[in-house]
């Protein structure tokens, strides 16, 4: 991949869930600007085949979020082979939404598993190593669905929630160290995800523009707008934002509904 503006040269940027979506789109924008990137996913065989589309710079480790001890193996590994790690972006997760006294109580703990204690084991990995450095970025990726609550989708929103209470206790926590801890909160994002659910519907097509008109901006956005976003946050453009959040929904939280 040609490498643009050099934004983040010489950093070296650990992304997970970067096989696809939002993530593979993070990976890609984080390495056209110039970072080294260590692509993290549980599915190997695509994440392997994302690292070749990137091509030199990227290399791929084997990791689910929820198992803290490989998820630490992962930070050491790259500290070894790199000597620094720079920055974190936690975007791996999982849709879980049920109404809630339907909800299994097995598939609770696999969402707050995954989706809250994977960020935290993600951050709780890195931050030894950036407080030697006395320098780094953590992007931690939340949702529209941690601002505002649709029904029947417990207990997803609940875990986007708890990112953005993680977000601003560990960017206040951290920030005397030069660590800035921020995150992103996209809404409707043009992924295979989504298309997915577009087809699944009677009048894929329909559903579609229903939902573009449902956004101010009459579009869903790219994957890529959420990955040069997270690109901000890493860079040196950022230094003084700490334990905030970025939504990026297109006008769609702003927009008063009767």
């Amino acid at each position: 991949m040609a490498r643009t503006a050099g934004r983040l040269a010489n950093k070296v940027i650990i992304v997970t869930g970067a096989a696809k979506g939002i993530g593979n789109a993070i990976a890609r924008c984080v390495s056209r600007e110039g970072a080294t990137v260590v692509l993290t996913d549980i599915d190997g065989e695509r994440a392997r085949d994302a690292v070749v589309l990137l091509g030199d710079g990227c290399i791929f480790m084997e990791l689910d979020v929820a198992d803290q001890g490989r998820f630490d193996s992962v930070a050491a590994e790259t500290l070894t082979r790199f000597g620094r790690i720079d920055g974190l972006v936690n975007n791996a997760g999982i849709n879980v939404k049920y109404e809630p006294l339907a909800m299994p109580d097995a598939e609770w703990h696999r969402c707050l598993n995954i989706n809250l204690k994977g960020q935290w084991n993600g951050c709780r990995a890195v931050l030894p190593t950036m407080v030697r450095q006395q320098a780094g970025a953590i992007v931690n990726i939340s949702s529209v669905h941690g601002h505002q609550i649709v029904p029947a989708s417990f207990p997803y929103p609940v875990s986007k929630s708890a990112i953005l209470g993680l977000t601003r206790a560990l960017g206040v926590e951290y920030a005397p160290n030069n660590i800035r801890v921020n995150s992103i909160s996209p809404g409707y994002v043009d992924t295979d995800l989504l298309q997915d659910y577009f087809n699944s519907l009677p009048d894929p097509d329909s559903a579609r523009r229903s939902t573009d008109e449902l956004i101010p901006a009459r579009r869903v956005c790219r994957p890529d707008e959420v990955g040069m976003t997270t690109v901000f946050l890493l860079s040196d453009e950022a230094p003084y934002i700490a334990g905030s959040d970025i939504v990026i929904d297109g006008g769609r939280l702003a927009m008063y509904h009767n």
